[in-house]
């Protein structure tokens, strides 16, 4: 009988001659790491990233085997002479989890003592899954732009790829801050979506996917740009002097065609953003920012589907071929 309490399920990532496969796996607490904290994961969420290595689409995973999983929420069990105590309720997104180490795409995790969080006040284990890696780096992106002095009264602040989780969570709390919102989407099913979530105007995608002009006209106080490529060098083009351009995406492309005109005419900034190894005072502000600023009920419509382990590699073919809106939530208790 202890033994069965002792197995737990997970999606395990193998590799054989060069062949990715992906397979829900029981294990055991005894196959987990020696050492860390010990969580029971309640819920994770199905990133970009998540679903590039889980397909193999792209060379996210470091080392096989491999549990992925960027994100996690759960409750301690083990505290392993941390500060937390048994039955704290944690989340935990990045620090090379589902890449270098056993992410959050199983029942029980172990994480080094300095990862998690505590759930912050005013949101549930759920909820921190819905903002989850995209939810985080949303505000980091928003926290950019207003660290660079943007006002709302400076003019609008541009979106790309606002249809997905980094770009929702974006217009959500730019627009809570007051600031004029439009978004980039190339689906026009999704304009409802978008203008509920706050933007007072939504521009196809194909207006900025383009090779652009080394400087365009000057429309947007900021940007935060989820795609790169081609759409990233027209935002960096069109920004106004002393502008901002949060970039945190490459899903249009890696590559970056464009000037120098636009850093020493208009002295735009273009600042990337990475929340992997973000430090703890840093993640701490970002949350509070998501706290304070995310309306409840705003939960459930950025969350397009909530899933079983069972449904991840299926969702994650369905999210890289851009038929996912806004959040996928993974339910680890199913």
């Amino acid at each position: 009988m202890q033994a069965m309490k002792n197995k737990f399920k997970a999606l395990m990532l193998e590799q054989e001659d060069g062949e990715l496969m992906a397979e829900i796996r029981q294990l055991s607490l005894q196959d987990l790491p020696a050492q860390g904290v010990l969580v029971r994961v309640h819920y994770s969420s199905l990133n970009y990233k998540d679903a590039l290595a889980i397909t193999g689409k792209g060379k996210v995973v470091r080392s096989f085997p491999m549990i992925p999983g960027i994100d996690l929420a759960g409750v301690i069990v083990e505290p392993a002479g941390s500060q937390f105590k048994v039955g704290d309720e944690v989340v935990s997104t990045g620090w090379g989890a589902g890449e270098e180490h056993w992410g959050g795409l199983g029942q029980y995790a172990k994480l080094d003592a300095d990862w998690p969080l505590p759930v912050p006040d005013g949101m549930d284990m759920r909820s921190t899954m819905v903002m989850g890696t995209a939810g985080l780096t949303a505000a980091f992106c928003t926290l950019a732009i207003q660290d660079h002095g943007i006002r709302p009264q400076d003019g609008p602040v541009l979106v790309s790829g606002a249809g997905g989780g980094v770009g929702s969570v974006s217009i959500v709390l730019l627009a809570r801050l007051g600031y004029e919102v439009h978004a980039i989407s190339g689906r026009e099913d999704l304009h409802p979506y978008l203008h509920k979530l706050g933007a007072a105007e939504v521009r196809h995608r194909n207006e900025f996917s383009r090779e652009s002009k080394p400087l365009e006209k000057a429309s947007w106080a900021a940007a935060v740009d989820t795609v790169g490529g081609d759409t990233l060098a027209t935002l960096l083009a069109q920004v106004r002097p002393d502008g901002i351009v949060a970039a945190c995406g490459n899903a249009g492309g890696m590559q970056l065609h464009t000037t120098v005109f636009p850093f020493i005419l208009r002295g735009v900034t273009l600042q990337g953003i990475s929340s992997v190894y973000a430090a703890m005072t840093r993640r701490e502000r970002a949350w509070k920012l998501i706290a304070e600023n995310i309306p409840t009920d705003f939960y459930a419509y950025l969350t397009d589907h909530e899933i079983s382990l069972n449904e991840v590699v299926k969702t994650s073919d369905e999210l890289l071929n851009g038929r996912i809106q806004g959040r996928v939530i993974v339910n680890m208790l199913d």
